[in-house]
């Protein structure tokens, strides 16, 4: 059973400031480092990082040269990736004192995915195969609707969260994986209750993940539901934590693991991440965890 992420490439521009800032308010930033990341890279890299083999899709532009051998140097097959003449995908990132982010993304070459290419890259897969995909690409209903006609077991991280998300058919999907606001918004509720309610009742027939940060995360799956508590850590930076979390998951449940110890490896991997800087560069891997989950137990 393989797992192939469709999923953008970054180059991140992280700004350390004070707060984040305010319209018409001009900032002097404490800091400025230079990172690798997009949300597809930080999802193949923790998806590698648990001890699953993955290949990634996705297009390289120019200046992208570090991300093919980001990934490659983390155990991700790179075959699928391809070339374009686009400016590389970039994040400009705002982290203040308390580790929280502010990120403001531009597609470039993310955005250059056609409709070839996916068809191309797909059919090296097979029915009961994961497609790992996010909203920081091009054609993502069409990817959802190939993937599906293959029968691949779809994820969908539905970030961020815009109009193409909401567009799409999620019954087709595996896993739909949410946040507070997404689940909020996919759902036409406010009340993160609700909402996640309201969601589990309109698509019963696939599996929801809705991650809290620090509340923990939740999981419906089979008429069923999981709680899964946050294990305590002083934030560092935040950006990733989500795309580890789901790297774990998806990882994890391909290599057999049960949805219970799944997602209580995946929570420890995420906590793991934010208690140091950067995004991929931040993802532990699995015997860290292990040891991680091991001292808790002592």
């Amino acid at each position: 059973m393989a797992i192939v992420n469709f999923g953008s490439l970054n180059l991140d521009h992280v700004y350390a400031v004070p707060h984040f800032c305010r319209g018409g308010e001009t900032m002097t930033a404490l800091s400025l480092s230079g990172s690798i990341g997009g949300k597809g890279l930080n999802q193949s890299v923790a998806v590698a990082r648990s001890g699953a083999e993955i290949f990634h899709a996705g297009m390289i532009g120019r200046g992208g040269d570090a991300l093919r051998e980001c990934l490659a140097g983390n155990g991700v097959d790179t075959s699928l990736l391809r070339d374009c003449a686009e400016p590389q995908g970039h994040a400009i990132i705002q982290v203040d004192p308390n580790g929280q982010n502010c990120i403001i993304v531009f597609g470039g070459s993310n955005r250059a995915v056609t409709k070839e290419y996916i068809d191309a890259c797909l059919a090296r897969f097979q029915p009961g195969d994961y497609l790992i995909l996010q909203n920081e690409i091009s054609n993502l209903p069409y990817l959802i609707g190939a993937g599906a006609a293959l029968g691949l077991r779809i994820v969908l991280n539905a970030s961020p969260i815009d109009e193409t998300v909401l567009g799409v058919d999620f019954s087709r999907l595996t896993w739909l994986v949410v946040n507070e606001i997404e689940c909020a918004r996919i759902a036409g509720v406010e009340d993160t209750e609700e909402a996640y309610a309201a969601l589990c009742a309109r698509y019963p027939g696939i599996g929801i993940l809705l991650t809290l940060g620090e509340k923990g995360s939740r999981c419906f799956r089979n008429g069923g539901e999981l709680r899964q508590k946050a294990f305590r850590t002083k934030a560092v930076d935040t950006t990733g934590a989500g795309d580890t979390f789901m790297g774990y998951f998806v990882g994890c449940l391909q290599r057999g693991f049960a949805l219970p110890e799944t997602m209580r490896l995946a929570s420890m991997a995420s906590a793991i991440a934010v208690s140091r800087p950067g995004a991929a560069q931040s993802i532990p891997r699995f015997e860290e965890v292990e040891q991680a989950l091991r001292r808790l137990t002592d």
